[in-house]
């Protein structure tokens, strides 16, 4: 994957590596942080603040200020959350942080070791990974000019109100600022590397025409895509009216805007300058919108429980006096996994078919974010690899209006037999 997300809505049920997506941490620092943050009152259906985000994080429980607690409050009532999104909790406060800190220990999770909290290298409470290579990698390529700490290379207090924007409304503008931030590191590195060739070789230094050749050459990954206006492209919700099908189109293109305005006022490069117009925005929105995969990372938090649950009595029964508890605290949501969404150059090459030869899949054995393309019959030697990019089991009409959204009219062999 070039970028990929995870929901902010999900950041409450899952702590992962930023970068590759795999929990981190530990068995009972995943349920400690899930039901700490629940009994702080935020729901996994609801934003959460950066302080809540970020408490229970790491080797230790971040503690809430009386205002900070209050302001928590005041934000999940404040988005209309009502009582039957909150849990009873019947553990005490004291336990799930002796749970966070490592002080409580849960029978054989020794068995679903989970890699180390790796802190953000700028700083930042919101971002975590799995290793110092993750947070390096990620750092380097994307994350530097979108941290909020205190090393970030851009403008932290307007980055958290773009991040702030974002969780609020679409959280598909976070896709589209690490896109934008990739291109400009790489911008960067490329001129850098420019730079340096030309003192070697005492070259002639940079011009116009180079500046916009280094930066083609770092739009590169981000052409493979197929592209169209986000506001264009985008679906039509089922309450919207068709005949106010031209004024919805018009607030999500004002939607964009508005978040393209608070990226600028955070990483704005003016040498990137044809990176931050309205135009390229809603198409790259667009291209998220067209061409995204989901992110699915099965959660070990499930895969713990499931192996409780088939011990064999009497070790059954004396596990669960431990798990039983917490297990009832989770409830339904124990098995939540890590969600979110990605974008797959090579994926996005890809032709469509209704009758594709191959699909994209995650596996059960995946633990982090890559996705596998699987054949789905033989492919022949020279034979092109196509997906498909709808539900191939619609009818015709249906199908054919879907593929509309992508600018083509599907003449692949089963459109051609089906077609009236």
């Amino acid at each position: 994957m070039l970028v990929a997300a995870q929901h902010s809505s999900n950041k409450v049920d899952c702590l992962v590596c930023s970068k590759c997506f795999r929990f981190i941490g530990s068995i009972e620092l995943q349920i400690g942080r899930k039901l700490y943050l629940q009994s702080c009152g935020l729901s996994s259906k609801r934003d959460c603040t950066y302080k809540a985000f970020s408490c229970a994080s790491e080797e230790g429980c971040a503690e809430f200020s009386e205002d900070e607690e209050n302001d928590i409050m005041e934000n999940y009532n404040d988005l209309g959350s009502s009582s039957s999104n909150l849990k009873t909790h019947t553990l005490s406060e004291e336990m799930l942080k002796s749970l966070i800190n490592g002080d409580l220990s849960l029978p054989y999770t020794k068995n679903f070791g989970l890699p180390p909290v790796i802190k953000c290298p700028g700083g930042c409470e919101e971002e975590h990974y799995c290793s110092k290579l993750c947070a390096d990698s990620d750092w380097e390529s994307v994350h530097s000019l979108l941290c909020t700490g205190q090393s970030s290379a851009s403008s932290p207090a307007a980055m958290v109100k773009f991040l702030e924007h974002a969780n609020g409304t679409n959280d598909i503008f976070i896709l589209a600022a690490k896109m934008i931030s990739f291109t400009i590191l790489k911008y960067r590195k490329l001129k850098q590397l420019h730079f340096e060739d030309c003192k070697l070789h005492n070259k002639l230094g940079e011009t116009d025409d180079s500046r916009f050749l280094m930066l083609l050459e770092a739009w590169k990954p981000i052409s493979m895509g197929f592209k169209k206006r986000w506001w264009d492209c985008i679906a039509l919700p089922d309450d919207v009216d068709p005949c106010n099908e031209a004024s919805f189109r018009a607030q999500i293109r004002d939607l964009a805007f508005t978040s393209l305005q608070l990226l600028k006022d955070a990483i704005f490069d003016n040498e990137c300058a044809p990176l931050f117009s309205l135009e390229v925005y809603g198409h790259i929105i667009g291209m998220f919108e067209l061409n995204n995969l989901d992110l699915v990372v099965a959660s070990p938090v499930e895969d713990y429980f499931i192996y409780i649950d088939e011990f064999p009595s009497p070790e059954k029964e004396e596990a669960e006096i431990h798990t039983r508890p917490f297990l009832d605290s989770l409830g339904d949501e124990y098995s939540v996994c890590c969600q979110g969404t990605a974008f797959f150059p090579l994926q996005s090459c890809m032709n469509h078919s209704c009758a594709p030869s191959a699909k994209a899949f995650k596996r059960d054995e995946d633990r982090d974010g890559q996705a596998v393309i699987l054949a789905c019959r033989p492919i022949s030697l020279g034979e092109e690899v196509t997906i498909s990019y709808i539900d191939e089991d619609l009818p015709y009409e249906e199908r054919q209006a879907q593929l509309a959204d992508y600018g083509f009219k599907c003449r692949c062999p089963k459109c051609s037999e089906e077609e009236p």
